[in-house]
């Protein structure tokens, strides 16, 4: 694992509370969807957590993030509290964007978490306008902008692309390569597969990251967040991650085979490789992580009843808080 040696036991045990973290939250998510309390779309982030662990701890306070719409493990990551983001989900007023926004419109101005967009590329014009912002304002300011691989395909994002460069914004373009897409493998969508190259033309650095390595992403991350402080503007970094579940709730995922799930569960999965090396270079025993496990499991279950027992907003709200009070 790079940099292992670099990184403090605890905030290695901090990295695997905030991965296990969301991975029992997008699990009790999938119940509750399953159970009819959560409408629409749902897309959870299962395989995926150590992308948004790892970036999360090369920033500081006051940097950005933006994503799509497979949004709750930005969110947690970020610090937005459990208790929210579900009653977001189940359309109740205790939520982030009081119960009216759902899955893939959440937002926190506190914890400078900037959606969740259920438009495919949006978010990626959106941060670059983000960082512009900071380099307007002089703030010192670096926005995370995360898309999938098949969003990589859209114009915006190569648009996105030339401006950042051109005026050399403090944005990273994270795009997380988690193979799919919404069902077609991107060795059959991209000419280009290798995803970290696509910023060449724009004279945009890329790098391809291991995905599945909480410590490697974060390694990464510190590069890059650096790079972009420093005035040294974008950098493209490819996340090689994989998700578990279907793209969305509804997506049963027969365009892959049970055998290449289970390949890659057991060979690269976040939270075992980092409980692996937690536990052989002593840092955690089996009793200290099982504490973990249920100290999360606690507060996924309160995220649940918090969100069935908070109400739904009422007709009067549906025309509130439209638009921005100047």
């Amino acid at each position: 694992m790079a940099g292992l040696l670099t990184i403090h036991p605890e905030v290695l045990l901090g990295f695997y509370r905030d991965m296990l973290l969301i991975r029992r939250f997008e699990e009790r998510a999938g119940q509750l969807y399953g159970m009819g309390l959560i409408g629409g779309f749902c897309h959870l982030y299962i395989g995926q957590e150590a992308v948004v662990v790892g970036m999360q701890a090369a920033l500081e306070p006051g940097d950005q993030v933006i994503t799509g719409y497979r949004d709750h493990g930005h969110m947690l990551a970020c610090g937005m509290e459990a208790n929210g983001v579900m009653a977001e989900l189940t359309g109740r007023v205790g939520g982030y964007s009081r119960g009216k926004g759902g899955s893939m419109h959440m937002f926190s101005r506190e914890k400078q978490f900037f959606g969740g967009h259920g438009i495919v590329g949006a978010q990626v014009s959106l941060g670059t306008g983000l960082a512009f912002a900071n380099q307007y304002r002089g703030d010192n300011r670096v926005c995370l902008a995360y898309f999938g691989d098949g969003a990589a395909n859209q114009g915006q994002v190569y648009e996105s692309f030339n401006m950042a460069s051109l005026w050399k914004l403090p944005v990273i373009y994270i795009v997380e390569n988690n193979q799919y897409a919404m069902g077609t493998s991107v060795k059959r969508s991209s000419s280009e597969t290798h995803l970290h190259k696509r910023g060449g033309s724009f004279n945009i650095i890329g790098e391809e990251v291991d995905g599945m390595d909480v410590v490697a992403v974060r390694d990464a991350g510190l590069r890059a967040v650096a790079k972009a402080r420093a005035g040294g503007g974008p950098t493209l970094l490819e996340m090689k991650t994989y998700r578990y579940r279907g793209h969305s709730m509804s997506d049963p995922a027969k365009y892959r085979t049970r055998e290449e799930v289970d390949a890659v569960k057991e060979k690269s999965d976040p939270l075992e490789m980092l409980r692996k090396r937690l536990m052989d270079g002593a840092i955690a025993d089996e009793a200290a992580l099982k504490e973990i496990d249920r100290e999360v499991r606690e507060i996924v279950a309160e995220s649940a009843r918090f969100a069935q027992e908070s109400p739904e907003p009422p007709e009067s709200e549906l025309f509130a808080h439209i638009y921005s009070e100047a």
